[in-house]
């Protein structure tokens, strides 16, 4: 049997040098965890809801290798106007016109393909649903169809295009021509279509997230046919009431998402300003959730059960991009795009800069609901700039903010916009992610981030790990309290140097590296490529040999060293000897031993002269254990 012994003042000392030169990431495993929602891995408009043209089986099993759990199906915008009688919707974005959609066919397709996975559709507040597709614009005879800056034009319904272009038609087409009167009674029925004993028979498990309708703040912009000046806020929260309580009513176990605003102007103002009640004013979502809190104890009904956002940052500067993730719950984070934020307080304060929003939503929550409220949280639509095209920064972009929403405990997170690299991340992050999330933290959190997740046995973890700088690689060591690595060796996936087009094919074909790590004791050592994705997966010992050490001895000397070190290790047993070095990256620069028999008390000296100053590893292997500690050389 071999023990390793370290002095206390080697160990601070090793420990200041090496924080000098690079990042430490420590994880303490015993600290507490909190459940990942397996939601987070979700998407946007990923299903057909065409029965004519349903999904092929290559296109389910994309879904399925690329490990999307969460469907948001609603189509955005062009669900505030969704008749499911009908199964018609009028589009805003192209004249109003009204299309065929089938959310029955989309939620029967989910419940057969994917039976796992949850499917989220919405309610309709505005109170108009499409009726007829007979009157709409002829954009085909017009010009093929094509996209032009005059799609927005309220032409449906017999109006006259301007063919300047512009959202100003000559004539507005009449919406009475295309849409009928939707109650929140009519809106609600869906649930009696889809769940009730006369139903289609859809799995209420499994489609329990319902969108309270899509954006209303800018509904006079999106929607102006049928509603050309905006509603006041207080108006719409006695629409949301209504349709909340008879929804929850019928089914009590759906989840309420809400309100869904457009973007972080949105996140602040209701008509372009702070709403005034009771003689206070409020920004938009304060004002929420304080409505919410008042109608829930007036009720005794819950009408909220997750807080859902939608993002689209303007930023296009990388080293802007790849900090987004820090807007939602970061107080210390001067966000560059803040501009609703200064409407904080009621008035206008250009010296707000941090937004921090879900955060200040869960301190909204406690201050008017109580700290028991059971809200959670969602962004169902976001995305980066367009002129984005970089696989590595929409990499980093999506993994951070993945890890964030992990660490936060984010309900579900469906990216509107999908670019080539978030295949890859997500994949990585759906496959090797584990139930719950512990604590990290990072001696450069600006650049190098980790994220840590453990199974619910606590005997198997995953780190992931991202790199934000745009040229620097990272010499990182992972520091780990209270879980004791497997004595075998460590595989570590990586993201990094994505070309421009699409990598991901399926979980056997796509651009994910991976390689393998000498496995150091108490901490891993690892380096991470510029703008870099990774994750390292880490099993426990399981068993009191592995934990152990086993011996009576080891000393090295001098330490630190400007070269040669003398190593003395004893064995009460014969038993063969494997000594190898390693420099802090995990490379093995020198092999001493190699399986060598010795019995009793030895002494071997080896010479490093010639390496670079720094820290370095001995690795000590039997037959039985291994074991793997520090020491340091100084050239002069």
């Amino acid at each position: 049997m071999i023990r390793i012994l370290l002095y206390t003042a080697f160990y601070i000392f090793s420990t200041v040098f090496l924080n000098a030169q690079t990042v430490t990431i420590a994880i303490d495993a015993a600290s507490g965890s909190k459940p990942v929602s397996p939601y987070i891995y979700g998407r946007n408009n990923s299903l057909s809801d065409n029965s004519s043209k349903p999904l092929s089986a290559s296109q389910w099993q994309l879904l399925r290798d690329a490990g999307v759990t969460f469907f948001r199906e609603c189509g955005g915008n062009n669900s505030t106007k969704y008749n499911w009688r009908r199964k018609l919707s009028s589009h805003p974005d192209w004249y109003n016109n009204v299309y065929g959609h089938n959310w029955d066919f989309a939620a029967k397709s989910l419940q057969q393909n994917i039976s796992s996975a949850q499917g989220n559709w919405s309610f309709q507040l505005i109170g108009k649903v499409a009726k007829s597709t007979s009157v709409n614009f002829n954009d085909w005879g017009y010009n093929g169809s094509q996209w032009w800056s005059g799609v927005n034009q309220n032409l449906a319904g017999g109006g006259i295009v301007n063919p300047a272009g512009g959202n100003k038609a000559l004539k507005d087409g009449d919406p009475s021509l295309y849409t009928e009167d939707w109650p929140a009674d009519s809106t609600v029925k869906i649930l009696d279509n889809w769940y009730g004993s006369k139903g289609i028979g859809i799995d209420s498990t499994k489609t329990r997230y319902w969108g309270m309708d899509n954006e209303p703040e800018i509904w006079n912009g999106t929607h102006d046919d049928v509603m050309p000046v905006q509603i006041d806020a207080e108006v719409f929260m006695q629409r949301y009431f209504e349709v909340a309580k008879k929804a929850r009513a019928k089914f009590p176990g759906i989840k309420l998402c809400g309100p869904v605003p457009a973007n972080e102007w949105q996140w602040y103002n209701w008509k372009n300003d702070a709403i005034t009640y009771n003689g206070k004013k409020y920004v938009w979502l304060e004002y929420f959730i304080l409505r919410i809190g008042e109608e829930q104890k007036a009720t005794g009904i819950k009408l909220l059960d997750v807080l859902d956002i939608h993002f689209y940052p303007g930023e296009t500067k990388t080293e802007d991009v790849v900090q987004l993730h820090r807007v939602y719950f970061d107080p210390n984070y001067v966000y560059p795009g803040a501009n609703g934020v200064h409407r904080i307080g009621g008035g206008w304060n250009t010296s707000i800069n941090k937004e921090y929003i879900l955060l200040r939503c869960k301190t909204w929550l406690e201050q008017y609901i109580g700290k028991d409220h059971g809200v959670s949280f969602a962004v169902s639509e976001t995305g980066i700039n367009d002129n984005i095209k970089d696989a590595n920064i929409v990499a980093n972009w999506y993994a951070s903010t993945l890890g964030e929403f992990a660490k936060q405990g984010v309900d579900f997170f469906t990216p509107w916009s999908w670019k080539n690299g978030m295949y890859e991340v997500l994949h990585l992050f759906s496959r090797y992610g584990q139930e719950n999330y512990i604590a990290a933290t990072s001696t450069d959190e600006n650049y190098v981030s980790a994220y840590p997740m453990i199974n619910t046995n606590s005997d198997s973890m995953t780190i992931f790990l991202i790199n934000r700088h745009v040229s620097e690689t990272k010499s990182i060591l992972v520091d780990i309290k209270n879980f004791i690595i497997r004595n075998e060796a460590i595989t570590m996936y990586t993201l990094s140097k994505l070309p421009a087009n699409e990598t991901f094919v399926s979980h056997t074909v796509n651009a994910l590296k991976s390689k393998t790590i000498e496995k150091p004791v108490y901490n891993v050592a690892v380096q991470l490529e510029p703008m870099s994705v990774n994750a390292i997966v880490l099993r426990a010992a399981t068993s009191s040999a592995e934990i152990k050490p086993a011996g009576t001895g080891l000393n090295l000397y001098p330490n630190p060293s400007i070269g040669k070190v003398n190593i003395e290790f004893s064995s009460d047993r014969n038993c063969k000897v494997d000594i190898d070095i390693f420099n802090s990256s995990g490379e093995r620069i020198k092999s001493i031993l190699k399986y060598n028999s010795f019995v009793g008390k030895n002494n071997i000296e080896t010479d490093l002269t010639g390496n670079v100053s720094g820290l370095y590893w001995i690795s000590l292997k039997t037959d039985k254990t291994v074991e793997k500690r520090k020491f340091i050389i100084e050239n002069q």
